[in-house]
């Protein structure tokens, strides 16, 4: 097999090491599937990607895009440092570029010039499923009713990939989450969500809009930067009149708890029954390298 050159990437991060790592292998033709479940499970990250070609089909840039456990049909920040790699290493220019994923076309745009670079991706329509009571989701946090914001409700949204949205009242509560493994399975097995985002509106930084924090399982597992779950947050927010408007422009900041400090940045418009909602970070490259 050919050499396959790959690539580390920082996205969402305020500064070097932060953020939410990413491998990104080009020209991956070759690898079979099974060999690419094992590379993901290797790097060891949340996710892998996979460019298939350095040449477009169908308007677009074959990706596939794998955790360590299993392959995903979307997730946020391996779309936006796989596209960064394709405008940096391929096209060597900015760029509109499309990734044609399993759950479809996404689109990714570059805002302006500066380094690290700020990138933007448009996301499916969001879907929005059913809720839950906030008495059964705060003993899955390890919170009080009191913790909970009860003017929205706890519900399942998807831009492609489902998370479970939970607003909290403050600060202080998004950083005492803790799962209880034996209750996150109870509830969360009746979702297809298999992620939870807890956020409110006291942010650590002051520029900032919302604190979010992502859980998956029993709460050792955290993502230190979430696109699609953010995206799903996106949707939420305006679908529900959280800052009392149908529009948004806001920061994001997640992964403080886990080290790895993280900045998003949020879009999303309402009209009619339609929602456009798009996600954007900085990425910046940390690493290149070749498989044998």
């Amino acid at each position: 097999m050919a050499k396959v050159p790959f690539y580390i990437v920082d996205v969402f991060a305020v500064g070097k090491y932060t953020g939410n790592q990413l491998a990104v292998f080009r020209n991956a033709r070759s690898i079979s599937e099974s060999a690419m479940q094992a590379l993901a499970k290797e790097m060891n990250y949340s996710e892998t990607t996979f460019i298939l070609s350095d040449e477009k089909r169908n308007g677009g840039y074959d990706v596939r895009i794998f955790t360590p456990k299993e392959e995903l049909p979307f997730a946020g920040h391996p779309t936006l440092g796989t596209a960064y790699v394709i405008m940096r290493e391929i096209l060597r220019k900015r760029a509109k570029v499309v990734l044609n994923l399993k759950v479809g076309k996404i689109p990714v745009s570059a805002d302006d010039g500066s380094e690290p670079l700020m990138l933007w991706m448009k996301q499916k329509q969001p879907v929005f499923g059913k809720s839950v009571d906030a008495e059964r989701i705060s003993s899955v946090l390890g919170l009080s009713i009191a913790d909970m914001d009860r003017r929205f409700p706890i519900q399942e949204v998807s831009t492609g990939l489902p998370f479970l949205i939970v607003p909290l009242s403050s600060g202080n509560a998004v950083s005492r989450c803790k799962i209880s493994a034996e209750k996150y399975e109870s509830v969360i097995g009746t979702f297809s969500a298999r992620a939870i985002l807890v956020f409110c509106a006291e942010p650590r930084d002051a520029n900032n809009d919302l604190k979010v924090r992502v859980l998956i399982g029993n709460g050792i597992r955290e993502d230190p930067a979430t696109g699609s779950a953010n995206g799903c947050l996106a949707a939420y927010l305006v679908e529900h009149l959280y800052f009392g408007k149908s529009d948004i422009d806001i920061k994001v900041e997640q992964g403080y708890e886990v080290g790895r400090p993280s900045l998003l940045h949020l879009k999303a418009r309402k009209e009619r029954e339609a929602i456009a909602v798009s996600v954007g970070g900085r990425c910046s490259m940390v690493a290149k390298g070749e498989l044998a």
